[in-house]
C-alpha cells in the first residue's frame, strides 16, 4: 500500500515538472528585467572573421507588464578605457551607469563592448563596423518588445565616433542620435544625416579630442540643412558626458523624435526618471 502511494506521488512530482517544462517552452523563458551581460556573434563574410561581442542589455522593471506596449531603445558605446572582455567596464559612464542606479528607466538599453584592436582587428573598418552592430541591434529587436520608431543612439570618445559611423551608414534605422565628444567626425559623410535629428556635445577645454572635430561636423550638418544642435560646456575638457548623461533633458529630447508620427502621450507611457537633480549650470 505504501509503495502505491509512493509511485503515485513521483508520478505526480513528474507530472507537474512535465506540465512546467511544456509551458516554458510553448510560452518561452521570461526575460531577464534589470542589466545584464550576453555574448553575440556575426560572421564577416567580406572578411572572413567571426566578430565576438559582449554587450550589457537592461530591460526596465516594468518591461512585459504589459504585453502590448513597444518599448524605445537607447543604443550607448562607450569611451577607449572600457575596450576589452571585462563588460563590467561599461557600467563606469553613461547609460549603463544610469540604469544600475535608476531601474524604472523607460529605455531598453543597449550596450555593447568594443574588442581590443590586437583581437579584432576589424573593429577599423567602417563597414564591418557598422555591419556587426546592426547585426546585434537586429538580434535584439527580433527578440524583445522594441519600438523600431523610437531607436537613439548616442556615444561618448570613441563611441561618438562609431556613433558618427553607424549613423551615417544607417541613417534610416534611428530616430535621433547624441554624439559626445566624438574621436572622429565624417563632415563628407554628414548630408546622410540631414533627415536625422541630432544633438552633439564636447567640452571647450577638450585636449584629448579638439572641440573643432565635432564643430566641423555640426557646420557640415548645418550646411546640408540639418536638424542639428550643438552644446558646448565652456569650463569642461574631454568628460562632456557625465553632465550630458545626468541630464533629463536629454532623454526628454530623445523621446521627441520617432521615424513615424508619434499618436500616443510618451510623457505618460514613459515616466522619465527623477533622481538626477537639475544639473550644475558652471560645468
Amino acid at each position: 500500500m505504501m509503495a502505491c502511494t509512493t509511485k503515485r506521488i513521483v508520478l505526480g512530482i513528474l507530472l507537474i515538472l512535465l506540465l512546467s517544462l511544456l509551458c516554458s517552452i510553448t510560452q518561452g523563458a521570461a526575460p531577464e528585467i534589470g542589466q545584464h551581460p550576453y555574448v553575440f556573434e556575426h560572421f564577416l563574410e567580406g572578411l572572413k572573421t567571426t566578430a565576438h561581442i559582449n554587450y550589457l542589455l537592461f530591460l526596465p522593471k516594468s518591461y512585459g507588464s504589459d504585453p502590448q506596449q513597444k518599448w524605445p531603445l537607447i543604443m550607448f558605446f562607450h569611451g577607449a578605457e572600457e575596450m576589452g572582455d571585462n563588460v563590467e567596464l561599461l557600467k563606469i559612464h553613461g547609460i549603463p551607469k544610469i540604469v544600475e542606479r535608476d531601474d524604472n528607466f523607460p529605455f531598453i538599453g543597449l550596450s555593447p563592448q568594443l574588442p581590443l584592436p590586437d583581437k579584432a582587428p576589424w573593429i577599423w573598418n567602417d563597414s564591418a563596423l557598422a555591419e556587426v552592430w546592426i547585426a546585434l541591434l537586429d538580434q535584439v529587436i527580433s527578440t524583445y518588445a522594441v519600438d523600431t520608431n523610437r531607436i537613439y543612439l548616442t556615444g561618448l570618445s570613441i563611441g561618438g565616433w562609431i556613433t558618427w559611423i553607424l549613423a551615417t551608414s544607417h541613417p534610416e534605422r534611428f530616430a535621433a542620435i547624441a554624439p559626445i565628444c566624438g574621436a572622429q567626425s565624417f563632415p563628407d559623410r554628414a548630408c546622410a544625416l540631414k533627415d536625422v535629428p541630432v544633438w552633439a556635445f564636447h567640452g571647450a577645454k577638450d585636449t584629448t579630442v579638439p572641440i573643432s572635430v565635432s564643430e566641423n561636423m555640426v557646420k557640415a550638418l548645418e550646411d546640408c540643412g540639418g536638424n542639428v544642435k550643438f552644446t558646448v560646456y565652456p569650463n569642461a575638457s574631454h568628460d562632456a558626458w557625465t553632465v550630458t548623461y545626468d541630464n533629463p533633458e536629454l532623454y526628454d529630447w530623445f523621446l521627441q523624435h520617432s521615424l513615424q508620427p508619434m499618436t500616443t502621450n510618451l510623457q505618460s507611457n514613459n515616466k522619465l526618471p527623477t533622481l538626477w537633480g537639475k544639473v550644475k549650470a558652471e560645468y
